[in-house]
């Protein structure tokens, strides 16, 4: 069914959203077109692709794409799809090539995407076909690469990546100044499972504040109960330093704050956040002052951020160098992956508390993970019924908002990271006079 701007526009008011925007398929339909097709979407690290011929495959959108180290050292992202009959040319989600051969008829295209081979080439004399022929090439998608995080853009039209992560790119900034050496590399393997629901419902909960209290009040008294019954003066474990925030006070998620930017982006938390009171790691401040000095290794690690959203489809947690990426599949689907980096330089036990924390909070069979997933499925089996037609985003409209560079500055509660998403998705998604 076609929806035309004025459609679109309806669903959306300053203090609340229509429930179909959760439920109906033909505006998630809509949604991978305008949106995840249309914009910076993230694909990978570039420490994914080490090597010459080191790819990746991923959907941008609705779309397959290869993120493929060539042999010059430059990063390709190409349409993953022959120029012949449409196949895919990469079929694992991760390889090495030296080049990529269709398994349908065996055109075979070098890691820039270049047409270099054709069997029984015979059969195209006569005919238009020439093999140096950049239409007969695998396509290149447009893409950018900010310190590491390479994202690509189905599109030609918009602003340059740097321009549309603006402030918020600072969140990178501070996680590769953790480490010791200024770099980082993805490690270890990727958590990755379905959520029964709408992309749009993790996304959403990412800089919710409001939840914790409630979804995860169990597991917070459970962890508290833990921690007062053990002997006194016995040492604290990183496991109680990570469950225990998430059994916070509202006072406390207040003050950690939350900011705004263009495009949809957002941040939670400041120099206070639920990671800014872990144990200390031995030898990681020795490292970052050998390196930075004494005020700026302590200025670095001031800034303890909980989830900064980069709308549509990547949060990463600066303070514990995770990241989680958004991979739409139905208007009720939502695969959600989970990646975690090594701050090069810096002791061992860094790393092991970045994968404590991802398989405490992240991995299907966590404590707190699993708690947002029923809270996910309710919220999408709630809002299929119509019961209630439109869903509510007013906490402190108008309220303690002020201006920080080109962020907007909130009490943590607020729902100002909601109205800043819509807002944006309604631009995305009424772009164009109409819609078809």
């Amino acid at each position: 069914m076609s929806k035309t701007i004025e459609d679109i526009k309806a669903l959306v008011e300053p203090t609340r959203i229509h429930r179909s925007l959760y439920t109906d398929p033909d505006l998630f339909n809509l949604e991978m077109e305008r949106i995840f097709e249309r914009t910076w979407v993230y694909l990978g690290h570039e420490s994914q692709v080490r090597e010459p011929g080191d790819y990746l495959t991923v959907n941008v959108g609705r779309r397959p794409v290869i993120m493929v180290r060539d042999k010059d050292g430059n990063i390709n992202v190409l349409h993953n799809q022959c120029t012949h009959r449409g196949a895919k040319v990469a079929g694992k989600t991760c390889g090495n090539a030296r080049a990529f051969r269709c398994c349908y008829h065996g055109w075979t295209f070098k890691t820039d995407g270049t047409l270099i081979g054709v069997p029984h080439k015979d059969g195209y004399e006569q005919t238009n076909f020439d093999i140096k022929d950049p239409a007969f090439s695998l396509k290149v998608v447009r893409s950018e690469n900010y310190r590491g995080f390479v994202f690509a853009n189905l599109s030609e039209e918009g602003p340059d990546l740097k321009t549309f992560l603006g402030d918020a790119a600072s969140s990178i900034d501070n996680m590769i100044e953790r480490s010791p050496e200024g770099a980082i590399e993805i490690t270890g393997g990727v958590l990755r499972f379905r959520h029964n629901c709408n992309w749009k419902l993790f996304v959403d909960n990412l800089n919710d504040t409001m939840h914790p209290m409630v979804t995860h009040q169990s597991v917070g008294d459970a962890c508290q109960a833990y921690v007062d019954e053990l002997p006194e003066g016995a040492p604290k474990t990183n496991e109680a330093d990570i469950i225990s925030p998430f059994g916070s006070s509202y006072q406390m998620f207040d003050e950690m704050g939350v900011s705004v930017g263009p495009h949809g982006h957002a941040f939670t938390g400041g120099e206070e956040s639920i990671h800014s009171n872990y144990m200390d790691i031995p030898g990681y401040m020795e490292s970052m002052e050998a390196t930075y000095g004494p005020e700026k290794a302590r200025q670095i690690l001031s800034i303890n951020r909980h989830n900064t959203i980069y709308y549509p489809s990547l949060t990463i947690k600066g303070a514990i160098q995770s990241i989680r990426i958004v991979r739409p599949i139905s208007v009720n689907e939502t695969e959600i992956e989970t990646w975690t980096f090594r701050l090069k330089g810096a002791p061992d036990e860094m790393l092991h508390r970045t994968m404590l924390y991802s398989r405490l909070i992240n991995s299907p069979s966590s404590m707190v993970g699993s708690d947002d997933l029923e809270a996910y499925v309710r919220l999408q089996e709630g809002l299929m019924s119509g019961g209630t037609e439109w869903v509510d985003m007013s906490r402190f409209i108008g309220r303690e908002e002020h201006p920080e560079g080109n962020m907007t500055r909130a009490i943590g509660t607020s729902d100002i990271s909601l109205r800043n998403q819509y807002a944006a998705w309604l631009d995305y998604m009424t772009h164009e006079k109409e819609v078809a």
